[in-house]
């Protein structure tokens, strides 16, 4: 009779649970079985570790074997406990010392030949074992840059079973032989998602950035990016087919700032465990972006699937931009799923395996055309689209979550001059980003002390309460108040567009100026107040 135990984890959404993994041999008829609540794929894994152990060159025990996960009633799934069940079987049968994995978490699939694979979610399981005092992992190989990420955690990759059994019995650790030169790495197939793509929500590195400097023309709506940046306010850009609102919403990150280490494990994580985090770059350190095709299902947007449910693009977007290009064609019910997200900055999936709390703090873009032919504002050019028809494809972004949205902005046609650059250059990214980055740490310094980083995230209370504006600075804002143009809602979104219009101007408070220029940009109406900061003013 033997007894042996070490510890996994078990990952619900994007957060992990640490799960002892206890192994006990009885004399009997040999026998396997694995209890604690398993999912297909780790029901799967008893003749995975079976052949592992065996071609690695221990002896699989002829007894009666019972592996059980506690606590058994967290649901457990994915090939990532196989490492941990092998070790706690060698150790019941006094291959390894017991006592030499009583302390360790492991994490790894193991191949037949005993060879471990990388699985996804290294890092917040990594994450959640720290958080629950335990200072020394074993991972794959692969994996060992993302787990290294977290403080404090000991972190040892091994490629194959004999090593682990060799560094644990302190015995000279066998070399394995190197992938043939090329072929496809097999051992990295674990890491992505079949179908999600490796680079998908990622933005590109930053000399690939696109810049903003290619956009002809737009001043409003470069102004309007600028404040979105600066703020992390959400916007709308609507107009014809062709005026450059997806350009725009694509040069977004090249303006935002780069991630602090905090966020970058936030977003990591969250990447790790949806498959897409790319090999070789442990840690996601620029603004992820992340553009949907309209035929999205709500599902894809804010996370489902089988079984638990699986983050969705509102957090793959997580702390960078969600572009939903040719919005209106979104599905109505995937749309209004967006509302809440938008204001608590975090969606919860209920689902019958269980219910998820996900991460979403994301700036959302939203483009749309006027009408379904496009051309309803164009001057001449021959709109078909009756007025019922037009009023339909408008409605289809509903008033719940336009009054989320900050910013909308019209898009007008490029003009000749501008596209033949007979007009003024508009300014590279890199002079808006330095705008952006020190209105930024303006906010930041301003709200230090507080939940809070960005305008964005303030409450409308506290900023009444305890920020206040220049005297008289709000009457505009009041008056379309009291005649229906802003809802509470939209107050408090035009205040927190007249602070992030303030940091970029300098200024110690919102005045007048500001606070017009916040209303213009929601309402669309012109109030006599010029747009643009530095070079664009």
């Amino acid at each position: 009779m033997g007894f042996a135990r070490t510890c996994s984890v078990a990952l619900v959404g994007v957060e992990g649970v640490v799960v002892e993994v206890q192994a006990d041999l009885e004399p009997g008829v040999a026998a396997f079985a694995l209890v604690g609540l398993p999912d297909k794929s780790l029901v799967e894994s008893r003749d995975r570790v079976r052949a592992a152990v065996v071609n690695s060159g221990a002896e699989w025990p002829q007894k009666k074997l019972t592996v059980g996960l506690s606590p058994a009633s967290v649901p457990k799934g994915g090939s990532g406990f196989d490492l941990a069940v092998a070790c706690a079987v060698l150790g019941a049968a006094e291959r390894i010392d017991p006592r030499a994995i009583a302390d360790l978490v492991l994490l790894g699939e193991l191949g037949l030949d005993g060879r471990v694979r990388p699985v996804r979610g290294v890092l917040p399981a990594v994450l959640a074992a720290a958080e629950a005092g335990y200072q020394q992992v074993v991972v794959p190989e692969r994996t060992a840059g993302e787990a290294s990420l977290v403080p404090g955690v000991s972190v040892l990759g091994v490629r194959s079973l004999r090593q682990l059994i060799a560094v644990l019995n302190d015995e000279p650790v066998p070399e394995e032989e190197p992938d043939g030169d090329g072929r496809p790495d097999a051992m990295l197939a674990g890491l992505t998602v079949p179908g999600a793509g490796v680079g998908t929500g990622l933005a590109a590195e930053a000399g690939a950035l696109r810049d903003l400097a290619d956009v002809a023309g737009q001043h409003g709506a470069r102004t309007a990016l600028e404040v979105a940046a600066a703020g992390g306010h959400h916007l709308l850009l609507q107009g014809p087919p062709g005026a450059g609102k997806t350009m725009l919403a694509e040069r977004l990150p090249s303006v935002l700032p780069p991630l602090t280490r905090k966020e970058s494990l936030e977003v990591t994580a969250v990447h790790s465990v949806a498959g897409i985090l790319p090999p070789g770059e442990p840690l996601v350190r620029t603004a992820p972006y992340c553009a949907p095709h309209h035929s999205a299902t709500m599902q894809s947007l804010v996370g489902g699937g089988q079984g638990m449910p699986r983050p969705g693009a509102v957090s793959l977007a997580h702390r960078g931009v969600l572009f939903l290009d040719e919005a209106p064609e979104f599905s109505g019910k995937a749309l209004d799923a967006l509302r809440q997200p938008l204001e608590s900055g975090h969606v919860v999936v209920a689902r019958s395996a269980g219910v998820v709390r996900l991460p979403a703090r994301f700036l959302m873009v939203l483009a749309a055309n006027p009408c379904p032919c496009g051309r309803h504002t164009l001057h001449g050019a021959g709109c078909d689209c009756p007025a019922s028809q037009i009023r339909r494809y408008q409605s289809r972004l509903s008033g719940p979550l336009l009054d989320r949205v900050d910013l909308r902005v019209e898009v007008e046609p490029v003009s000749r001059a501008d596209l033949l650059g007979q007009g003024a250059r508009g300014e590279p990214s890199a002079a808006v980003a330095a705008r952006v980055g020190e209105a930024r740490d303006r906010a930041a310094a301003r709200l230090d002390g507080t939940p809070w980083r960005a305008n964005s995230e303030v409450p409308g209370h506290e900023l009444r309460t305890r920020w206040h504006t220049d005297p008289g600075a709000l009457a505009a804002a009041e008056r379309d108040m009291e005649r229906g143009l802003l809802t509470a809602r939209g107050m408090d979104r035009v205040l927190r567009v007249a602070w992030t219009i303030a940091d970029l101007a300098g200024h110690d408070r919102p005045g007048a100026q500001d606070v017009g220029l916040a209303l213009q940009l929601r309402t669309g109406i012109a109030r006599g107040v010029p747009a643009g900061f530095g070079a664009e003013r």
